[in-house]
């Protein structure tokens, strides 16, 4: 009998999941972009400042884009951050190259060296704030590459660069210690005038705040998905109700349920903010409103991925467009 009713409560527990999320969730229930901003929540509440997450800097050398996971940015200092999601194990080459093994020793897969990748990130984003009328002064930029995942060792740490944050360095900084980090926050610019300070600072926010964007997924359980939104599928209506949010005039959707209690809906209020390009923010007066059915999908195409994925509105939180 009591397995009757285990088994009972496995396939209930199994219908509850597939109803309130598609398999494209499952599937991101550990991705890069959720361990993305779980750093970056971090980073701001540790040190204060700003972090840019997900920017696709133009490079003027190659004609692409370069991507940068983030970018934390201070009164006086800046700092490009990449993050790896490594799990298994990790070593350090001669030439600064990474090997990672998986924790079963089946799979080894070799890294070109993140802290130079991330260097270069950063001169390709100096670069890009010098063409936009910013000129930092040197050494004002500063690198690190992350490893957030308790599943990760590093064989051995004392090896790798400073510039390398291991997880248990990561999970011991306090907010407290911000101003003795030994490196993470050079404070390379705290000894210039004060106006000039906060004219960079306020040109560098304004820039980056402006700079091209991977779009943006908010889903349930605090998930994220960084990547390309292509377009809405549904019923004709549906669709035809969501046509006039364009990249161009809207940036970011808010999706509410209307349903009392929590139970699943079969209707979704939509929130739309208009593209607001002089940096003032959007009042709730201008928000808009339309109410579609939950089952309407997004089509997105996630960052470093061929394959494009549906979203139904009933897993999302929010969408953000950049133009």
């Amino acid at each position: 009998m009591w397995i009757e009713i285990f088994c009972c409560c496995v396939f209930i527990y199994t219908l509850f999941r597939c109803l309130l999320y598609d398999d494209d969730i499952l599937e991101m229930e550990t991705s890069d972009s959720s361990a993305l901003f779980v750093v970056a929540n971090r980073f701001e509440k540790l040190y204060g400042g700003k972090v840019y997450v997900g920017l696709r800097i133009p490079d003027a050398d190659t004609g692409s884009r370069q991507n940068v996971d983030m970018v934390l940015v201070t009164e006086g200092e800046a700092v490009v951050i990449s993050v790896k999601n490594l799990s298994g194990f990790v070593s350090l080459n001669a030439d600064g190259s990474w090997n990672c093994e998986s924790s079963n020793m089946q799979k080894t897969e070799r890294l070109p060296d993140p802290v130079m990748e991330t260097k270069k990130q950063a001169s390709i984003l100096e670069s890009y704030l010098e063409q936009r009328g910013v000129a930092l002064p040197d050494g004002y930029f500063s690198c690190k590459v992350v490893l957030p995942n308790p599943k990760l060792c590093i064989i051995p740490s004392r090896d790798f660069p400073s510039e390398v944050i291991t997880y248990d360095q990561w999970v011991q900084q306090k907010r407290e210690s911000k101003n003795m980090f030994s490196g993470w926050l050079k404070g390379a610019f705290r000894s210039g005038k004060k106006e000039m300070q906060e004219s960079i600072h306020q040109k560098l926010n304004f820039i980056l705040s402006t700079a091209p964007m991977w779009d943006r997924l908010e889903l349930k359980g605090n998930k994220y998905v960084l990547g390309e939104f292509l377009e809405f599928k549904g019923k004709q209506e549906d669709v035809q109700a969501l046509k006039n949010i364009k990249r161009s005039k809207f940036s970011r959707l808010i999706i509410q349920n209307t349903s009392m209690l929590g139970f699943a809906p079969s209707k979704l209020q939509v929130l739309y903010s208009p593209r607001d390009y002089r940096g003032e923010g959007t009042s709730d007066s201008e928000l808009k409103e339309v109410t579609v059915r939950s089952s309407t999908e997004v089509l997105f195409q996630p960052e470093n991925s061929t394959k494009v994925r549906k979203f139904k509105l009933s897993s999302i939180v929010s969408l953000s467009l950049t133009a």
